[in-house]
């Protein structure tokens, strides 16, 4: 017999747990690990910033212009900048005018958006992509080439002045279209129109086929299908897109600059950047920056309460689509 050569031991396993399959078994740690960067990345963008305003707010200048030290944490806390704004009308006035253009803009993005989502979702069926593209690809055009490109249109020696000429309508270029709040208007009613429709469209093509065929089942009418179903459950995504163009249009600097002329003193961006870069009073420029933060915070607080309100996926929405259709029912009867 051949002496068979001994067997080799096999080493034991080893048992030890790495920092990987502690986190595996620990989903509150994973989760937490997960968030850290993005939450970390909007603490130091978002927040950081906005207490850096808080904090400037409330601190005041010398009469030389410098703002006054701080000997550890007593810098001179005043609420002076608070009272100084609301305390003349200069400021409130031109809040108050900045929130009419931003009125303005909001409601003619609403007309051109809504009829245009409306089409896109319920009358378009071939190639409804591809218009869709066609409507947002503006938003991928730079913003400064679309201010510039409403100047060229409509300044003395733009476009629409050289059009009208050549058709004998007028016979000197119309100065009042160039450096007044229309034209601020116009440029940011064309920035700020795609933000308006995306939200409308995607609530419209949500929209249940079941709650059109029964108003049509119960012999409604177009319009009245539209004012009593398609309208009410629309509402959250004209709230939404009514916020995205009224806040950014309110906050817009780069438009009232080149379009607005005299014009673009009044607006809050403008005077906010003069306060700071000019004037160089940073505790006031903060105290403004911190009041149309917060009337931005609590028009978003409004506008997401409505949108849960009208939101026909909730209880109440469910409710409202019943009523809806039972006015329907009613106006039918009757």
């Amino acid at each position: 017999m051949t002496p068979t050569a001994p067997t080799r031991a096999l080493p034991a396993p080893d048992t030890r747990l790495t920092w990987l399959d502690r986190l595996r078994g620990r989903p509150r740690a994973r989760t937490a690990l997960a968030a850290a960067l993005p939450v970390g990345w909007v603490t130091v963008l978002l927040f950081v910033p906005y207490l850096m305003l808080l904090i400037y707010s409330l601190r005041t200048l010398t009469p030389a212009g410098n703002l006054i030290p701080c000997r550890g944490l007593d810098c001179a806390w005043t609420l002076s900048n608070y009272q100084r704004l609301f305390g003349t009308a200069v400021y409130p006035a031109t809040i108050g005018f900045s929130a009419k253009i931003a009125f303005s803009v909001t409601a003619l993005s609403l007309l051109l958006a809504f009829p245009l989502a409306y089409l896109l979702a319920f009358k378009v069926k071939l190639h409804k992509n591809l218009m869709y593209m066609a409507v947002i690809i503006p938003l991928w055009v730079s913003y400064l080439v679309r201010a510039y490109a409403w100047k060229t249109i409509l300044g003395q020696e733009g476009i629409l002045n050289g059009l009208l000429t050549q058709l004998g309508l007028i016979r000197e270029p119309l100065e009042f279209l160039l450096y007044s709040k229309w034209a601020v208007i116009i440029a940011l009613t064309h920035i700020y129109t795609p933000f308006t429709l995306m939200p409308i469209y995607a609530v419209l093509e949500a929209i249940p086929a079941s709650l059109k065929e029964a108003s049509q089942d119960l012999y409604a009418g177009r319009f009245q299908t539209f004012f009593h179903v398609i309208l009410p459950l629309a509402l959250p995504g004209v709230l939404a897109g009514s916020t995205f163009a009224f806040v950014l249009s309110m906050g817009d600097f780069v438009a009232p600059q080149l379009l607005g002329g005299p014009d673009s003193a009044l607006m809050v961006s403008n005077v906010v950047v003069s306060l700071f870069g000019v004037a160089y009073n940073w505790p006031l420029g903060a105290a403004m920056s911190v009041v149309v933060l917060a009337l931005v915070i609590l028009l978003l607080t409004l506008a997401n309460a409505l949108e849960r309100r009208f939101d026909y996926r909730g209880e109440a929405g469910r409710r409202a689509n019943a009523d809806a259709l039972g006015a329907v029912v009613a106006e039918r009867r009757a």
